[in-house]
């Protein structure tokens, strides 16, 4: 996927410079321009700031929208959109993090993930913050979940529940993949 192409169509068609978004985002213009040519790509908090400046959710940025007019019930695994590529390189450790969501969540009130982080993947330095609530049980290994001043680590079947606007980061800090399954409602991940 052509992230950078992508962020440049939806800015232009949104209206705003490079200059607009990077003050809205709190970045520089110069790195708005690197990453709309791929020379540098953002963590997935970085990434988040720049949609939230546009608005747009991250779904709403990566959704292949479903195009048949029938609803759509169930999804195989291979089904599920990928919001953070590991091939599109999203930072150095938030590369490698998968989030698959279950079908189109702009059409929806509800987002359901599947997460995968492995050993020492984050979400990026910078804390997620979004409008919403969130919650997610790990199924394997260990997360560490910060949300606000709160530090966690999480092992399997422990869960979590908090409002997403409160400052939040999640980190593998295990030796193995950790699995996470989650919801945030409404879908504005």
């Amino acid at each position: 996927m052509d992230i950078g192409g992508k962020l440049r169509s939806v800015r232009e068609t949104r209206g705003l410079t490079q200059r607009d978004l990077a003050g809205r985002a709190g970045l520089t213009n110069g790195a708005i321009s690197l990453i709309e040519q791929n020379k540098s790509s953002p963590s997935v908090a970085s990434l988040k700031r720049l949609l939230d400046a546009i608005p747009m959710t991250m779904s709403e940025f990566f959704s292949e929208f479903e195009t048949n007019d029938s609803p759509k019930y169930f999804y195989n695994a291979d089904e599920l959109i990928e919001l953070s590529p590991q091939d599109m390189g999203l930072g150095s450790a938030a590369a490698r993090v998968s989030l698959r969501q279950v079908g189109d969540a702009s059409r929806h009130a509800l987002q359901m993930l599947h997460e995968v982080y492995p050993p020492g993947a984050d979400t990026g330095p910078d804390l997620l913050s979004h409008v919403g609530e969130e919650a997610g049980i790990v199924v394997a290994g260990v997360i560490e979940i910060t949300v606000e001043d709160q530090v966690r680590v999480l092992n399997p079947w422990d869960g979590y529940l908090f409002d997403s606007q409160l400052p939040h980061r999640f980190r593998n800090i295990g030796d193995k993949d950790c699995v996470i399954i989650s919801a945030c409602t409404p879908p504005t991940f």
